[in-house]
């Protein structure tokens, strides 16, 4: 089985208002539609464009103004998926539950539904900055093409979360990625590479462009998507592909073939998954 999935370089600029944002986000999703793709994902914090709006009498939105544009987002994520009969990773937006901020995932059905998973690891400036809470707890997520995982940022960087997805059951892992640096971007790409490796797992991956000058956090954005695979014969020798210029405003596609996962699972070159040793180090449980 194939499946056909985009990744947006989202382009951060100022805007003055949540039609703006909507009519951005229809641009990427169109794009997607008419590439064929049954899949696309957007970055992490993207939606800190909003932010750049500002209030009545000009001021800067600060983090703990994102939640107030949950349902309008959520309300036009839906219904694009359902238009477009796409699945849409709609990046991260910030929501508050029980008092507290959350970096979340959404996953938006074409029948609907919507699904949400938290970031689990949370970064110093999420965490002084923006006083964010971490997420509580790992899903995976079922598709009419197979089972997913939305792991975000940080959350790659960190093996044991990849293989509880993968122990799951999840063949893809999306990460949605907001980094403002080289620095920060290598640090998620590499490791999304060997996570594909370790687990014989696609990774799909993108990041946020452009700047906000007025958002605090959101001024620097060094990004690029890619479609990460493990490193064996039925796959490019790099693990990539497709990649996006790095910064460009774009959006890359691919198809993704899960009967090759299961081929190099079994009779790879080498079998990652398979010849864990368990019986020296703990296995995801």
């Amino acid at each position: 089985m194939k499946i056909r999935v985009s990744a947006v370089q989202y382009h951060l600029h100022t805007i003055s208002s949540f039609d703006e944002f909507a009519k951005q986000v229809e641009h990427y999703i169109k794009t997607a539609e008419e590439f064929g793709a049954e899949f696309v994902l957007f970055p992490e914090f993207f939606t800190t464009q909003l932010l750049s709006i500002g209030d009545s009498q000009g001021n800067p939105l600060s983090i703990n103004d994102l939640p107030d544009f949950t349902e309008q987002y959520r309300k036009l994520f839906s219904s694009l998926a359902k238009k477009t009969t796409m699945h849409i990773i709609g990046g991260t937006h910030v929501t508050r539950k029980g008092g507290k901020l959350y970096n979340t995932a959404h996953l938006f059905y074409p029948d609907g539904r919507i699904a949400e998973q938290s970031k689990l690891h949370i970064t110093p400036t999420e965490v002084h900055e923006w006083n964010m809470s971490a997420g509580d707890g790992l899903q995976v997520f079922e598709t009419e093409k197979g089972t997913i995982a939305m792991l975000t940022c940080y959350d790659i960087e960190f093996p044991e979360i990849v293989r509880m997805a993968k122990a799951k059951g999840a063949d893809v892992i999306f990460c949605p990625s907001c980094t403002d640096d080289r620095h920060g971007f290598h640090r998620v790409r590499y490791t999304s590479h060997a996570r594909a490796v370790e687990n014989q797992v696609y990774v799909v991956t993108t990041g946020t462009v452009g700047t906000l000058p007025t958002v605090d956090f959101m001024r620097a954005n060094f990004g690029q998507a890619a479609v990460i695979t493990p490193n064996d014969i039925p796959f490019p020798p790099r693990g990539i592909l497709v990649e996006g210029e790095i910064n460009d405003d774009m959006i890359v596609t691919a198809d993704l073939d899960l009967d090759l996962l299961y081929q190099v699972r079994e009779r790879g070159s080498v079998t990652t998954w398979r010849d864990r040793r368990t019986d020296l180090y703990p296995d995801w449980k």
